[in-house]
């Protein structure tokens, strides 16, 4: 899921034992034949009221040296029985939904699961379902290598609004949606039954065996994994959708009337993308998705060992902010019409998940670096791999900062640092080992990672332990304080220096912004954040202050201008800043007359305004900036943006104030509303205006469909 110096180490004879694909694959032949559990399931939808009737059938094999006396089930749905117990992650997302659906009470956007009866051989058995864990206790004690078989009927609500088990619009996501069985911990003698977590992931199985028979309406599009079939003989104006999945870590679904599918088979592989055809020309920005996935695919199987499926499939949906990832199938918002999938970072690394997550699975409660940061450095190695500098190693090397806490912290010992933990600092630690071993011997250990751990659960020690045996015992030991001590950063010889950083970050932000900008069609010329476009693109920049005024506002001058060269120092970009009159006079038709410009202060005390006010007034007009009105107006302040009066391919952005000098009560909102004005993450201005206390009175912009991802919740 996705919610940014060293002597080389003795790598040890066990580095070429590394087991060649061939032998991968038989390996993984002889799990495939093992799978110790088998679900069989038959469901209904009722699309009227929203619920899903189903019976499963699950044969289960103890795997463990213990003599279980219980079965335990994962009831996840139940986490949709309140508020308070529903993840907080799409909380934003259903208090949005919930101001545009005012006919929706606080009850549809819950659910549950209700366990009718659960037997064996006919025979009631007795259970207990609390807390999203359903314990089933056995009439005869389960012997190690013995199996049993249990009936399971439920009955489940599904809820309205934005969760992993939800309906909205026009489409339900249904992870969670059944019983399934908790993972037994064999050391601890229990079986694992927390419940789901409220702020990150708890998804931890064992790889099971699914056929599964979903009885739809005809219209509707089912999304499963496995090998799909329809049978439409079911009953008048329905059918049934069927899979069969193998070895298959968790059970989700998708369904939709509207799922247009895209669907490209190549060497035996089949990627299928679902979608909304609600744009032109989507077809072909899904295209160029289905096409990179087929290359990190490639990648990751060439890199780590094969992916085992016949298909791999993605869902778009109507989440934003999140991807979600589950086994064989992967869950993506909306495309846009501007799109780039080989710039969609999060999309890779969610194919990443199927190594990381679907194929070699983890408690992701406690060890939730074993999934997310090799997830993340995966998507890194594979932009490394295709020439992308902006999202390749740089972007790992790039990072410098600490945090107090342990990558291998769990859930509730990370809190809200799940990010610049797991994923951030996760990766930089396995490319620290990349980086200290060398690609063919980082390589090596990886595909003996892959072979020990497809289908089964992996474990930190366990990757110390595969570490160990293929890099050596230096190699372990160093991962082992990367990963338990707190305030990890890479070695200094694998970050970048500060030359490099300035220029990384000059990169970086120039790419923002034009792809941000490119998200809104036909954007006027006219753009405030255009002319931090524009100083990125290596067009000259000019920073223009008043002259003769007071202390009071040279003081207020000076603070706005260390804001803005703040921010062109750290991004490499190169300006010119001007106050003397008498400078001004020399450059004004030679340098300025080429220049992009930041313009600051009172009209009347800045020079450049003085001198070009008749054309800068005729420029205004043109966007509806009423400028000699307001110029005459008391205590007003603000921002426009205007074509260069010399040049119109240039801009002249001004920030004034018709005072001798900002209020003491407006100073702080006029400057956060001139970084905000250039950004790329805010609405698009051509001009604003705010009174004495700094709030906004007027303003004519372009909203920036980006906004929603960086508001404050």
């Amino acid at each position: 899921m996705i919610l940014t110096a060293c002597p080389i180490i003795s790598t040890g004879s066990a580095a070429a034992n590394a087991a060649p694909v061939s032998a991968i694959s038989q390996a993984t032949k002889d799990i495939k034949a093992q799978a110790p559990i088998q679900y069989r399931i038959q469901a209904r939808l009722d699309e009227k009221k929203m619920t899903i009737e189903g019976s499963e059938s699950i044969t289960y094999r103890n795997t463990s040296k213990d003599t279980l006396k219980q079965l335990v089930f994962h009831t996840y749905a139940d986490a949709n029985l309140s508020e308070s117990t529903q993840t907080t992650m799409f909380k934003h997302s259903n208090e949005e939904i919930s101001k545009n659906n005012p006919d929706k009470n606080p009850e549809d956007f819950l659910g549950g699961i209700d366990i009718e009866k659960v037997t064996t051989g006919g025979q009631a058995l007795e259970f207990s379902n609390k807390d999203q864990a359903m314990s089933v206790k056995l009439e005869q004690p389960l012997q190690p290598g013995e199996s049993v078989s249990v009936q399971v009927h439920f009955n489940l609500k599904i809820p309205y609004g934005s969760q992993r088990l939800s309906y909205y619009k026009d489409i339900i996501n249904g992870a969670h949606w059944f019983p399934v069985m908790s993972v037994y911990d064999e050391a601890k003698h229990e079986w694992d039954s927390k419940p789901y977590s409220k702020t990150f992931e708890t998804d931890y199985y064992t790889s099971a065996d699914y056929e599964v028979q979903f009885n739809v309406p005809d219209q509707y599009q089912v999304v499963m994994p496995g090998t799909i079939t329809t049978r439409d003989d079911a009953e008048s104006g329905r059918k049934v959708v069927s899979t069969v999945a193998e070895n298959t870590r968790e059970f989700a679904f998708f369904a939709s009337p509207n799922f247009k599918v895209d669907s490209v088979t190549r060497n035996g592989l089949t990627v299928e993308y679902y979608y909304f055809d609600n744009q032109p020309g989507k077809k072909k920005i899904v295209d160029g998705y289905v096409d990179q996935a087929f290359k990190a695919i490639d990648f990751f199987s060439d890199k780590y060992g094969k992916y085992p499926y016949p298909e791999f499939r993605i869902v778009e949906s109507y989440v934003e902010g999140v991807a979600i990832e589950y086994s064989r199938l992967i869950q993506m918002g909306q495309i846009g019409i501007n799109s780039a999938p080989e710039q969609d970072t999060v999309f890779v690394h969610e194919i990443a998940h199927q190594w990381f997550h679907a194929l070699i699975g983890n408690n992701s409660e406690t060890e939730s670096f074993l999934d997310e940061g090799f997830a993340d450095f995966s998507k890194v190695y594979f932009s490394e791999k295709q020439g992308d500098t902006m999202n390749g190693f740089k972007s790992i090397q790039f990072d410098d900062s600490t945090v107090d806490k342990a990558i291998a912290s769990t859930n509730d010992e990370v809190g809200d640092w799940a990010s610049p933990v797991y994923y951030d600092k996760g990766r930089q630690a396995i490319y620290q080992l990349y980086r200290s071993v060398g690609e063919e011997k980082f390589d090596a250990f990886m595909k003996e990672y892959f072979k020990r751990y497809v289908y089964q659960n992996a474990t930190i020690d366990g990757l110390l332990q595969t570490i160990e045996d293929v890099l050596g015992k230096e190699a372990r030991d160093d991962m082992k304080t990367a990963l338990y001590e707190p305030n990890f950063t890479l070695k200094p010889e694998y970050q970048l220096s500060n030359e490099e950083k300035t220029a990384y970050l000059h990169d970086q932000f120039q790419s923002l912004y034009e792809s941000a900008l490119t998200q809104v069609p036909n954007l006027p010329f006219e753009t405030m954040s255009r002319v931090m476009d524009k100083a990125l693109q290596g067009e000259p920049l000019a920073i223009v202050l008043s002259d003769q005024v007071s202390k009071a506002a040279n003081k207020q001058q000076e603070a706005m201008v260390n804001q803005l060269t703040t921010l062109l120092d750290l991004t490499g970009v190169k300006y010119d800043l001007i106050q003397d009159r008498q400078e001004l006079k020399q450059k004004m038709k030679k340098e300025l007359a080429t220049s992009n410009l930041i313009v600051l202060g009172n009209a009347k005390s800045n020079g450049f305004v003085q001198a070009l006010k008749s054309s800068i007034m005729d420029r205004a007009s043109h966007s509806g900036f009423k400028w000699k009105t307001t110029m005459n107006q008391p205590s007003a302040a603000g921002a426009y943006v205007i074509k260069h009066p010399y040049n119109q391919n240039r801009l002249m952005l001004h920030y004034f104030w018709n005072e001798d000098h900002l209020s003491s009560g407006s100073l702080e909102p006029f400057m956060m509303k001139m970084q905000q004005s250039i950004g790329f993450s805010s609405a698009y201005y051509q001009y604003y205006m705010l009174d004495k206390t700094g709030k906004v009175t007027l303003d004519k912009k372009v909203e920036n469909p980006l906004s929603k991802f960086f508001a404050e919740e």
